[in-house]
């Protein structure tokens, strides 16, 4: 993941190795060769994440310098690189914001026993019925049909009989370290609080789309707020997109290491327009497109 950024432009290689200085672990042999395993770990994991999607993003800007975003949005981690490429914080400081978040998140689940569930098939009202009965939490909300819960593994449990009486289609497990987005990572998310009290923001360029409150963020203080409660709260990916369409936004380019986003904008809205973009010969394939 990101070795491709760095053969083909030597300023993601420094801003790789840049990265490497900040984090101090070996982010690029991490990221290009592995193993994989490695990066199944949440301190290596999100760290690789925000800084390939920076990089990606660097790279679209530097081909396509007339190309504008109208807003910015990104799942979990992903919402930390929107703001980073809106400027609310720099790619620097944005390192040192996703090396806390993410020990802070590894640390929480490795002193609980959770994991995460897809429901694929039920609606918001069932969904959040079998959380409360089961005594988990939604974690997402990411499309009409795919809503996932997560919790303590004895509350997962009791998932699978509870949506098969609502007639949910399937019940699938998630190959996660922990139960993110739950009250799992209070310990976590407070001490992301702590860290934001004096992190330095600006107001974003463009509006960034908050997944805890499904619409867009501006004041400093929300902002900190927002990427705070998300460690705790629902994703509320399908509500950002709304709200987007709402605002007459209607082509999207995913940027990251596997499209998956723009397969939940399709189960969205079938008649937006989504590209994804995971390496540089997908951005070459679609240059002309983006540029016109």
């Amino acid at each position: 993941m990101g070795k491709d950024l760095c053969e083909i432009d030597p300023d993601l290689r420094r801003l790789y190795e840049e990265a490497e200085g900040v984090l101090q672990m070996p982010l690029c042999s991490l990221s290009f060769t592995g193993p994989a395993e490695a990066l199944t770990e949440t301190v290596a994991a999100q760290p690789a994440l925000f800084v390939h999607g920076f990089a990606l993003f660097s790279l679209l800007q530097k081909r396509l310098p007339a190309f504008r975003f109208s807003a910015v949005g990104g799942l979990s981690l992903g919402e930390l690189t929107a703001h980073a490429v809106a400027g609310t914080f720099s790619f620097h400081d944005g390192l040192r914001l996703v090396r806390t978040r993410a020990a802070a998140i590894q640390k929480a689940a490795e002193e609980s026993s959770g994991s995460m569930v897809a429901l694929i098939g039920a609606d918001r009202s069932a969904a959040e019925e079998i959380a409360r009965e089961a005594q988990v939490d939604v974690a997402n909300y990411n499309a009409p049909g795919q809503i996932v819960l997560s919790g303590t593994l004895q509350g997962l449990s009791l998932v699978p009989e509870l949506a098969a009486k609502r007639n949910v289609r399937k019940v699938v497990p998630l190959d996660v370290s922990g139960a993110f987005h739950s009250r799992l990572m209070r310990k976590a998310a407070e001490e992301l609080k702590t860290f934001l009290q004096d992190f330095p923001l600006e107001i974003p360029r463009i509006p960034v789309y908050s997944n805890y409150l499904g619409r867009p963020v501006r004041e400093r203080e929300e902002i900190r707020r927002s990427l705070a409660d998300q460690v705790t709260g629902s994703v509320r990916w399908e509500d950002c997109i709304r709200s987007m369409l709402d605002c007459h936004i209607h082509q999207f380019v995913e940027i990251g290491p596997r499209p998956i986003l723009v397969g939940l904008l399709r189960r969205i809205d079938s008649g937006a327009q989504g590209i994804a973009l995971t390496t540089v010969q997908d951005l070459q394939s679609h240059e002309h497109e983006l540029a016109h």
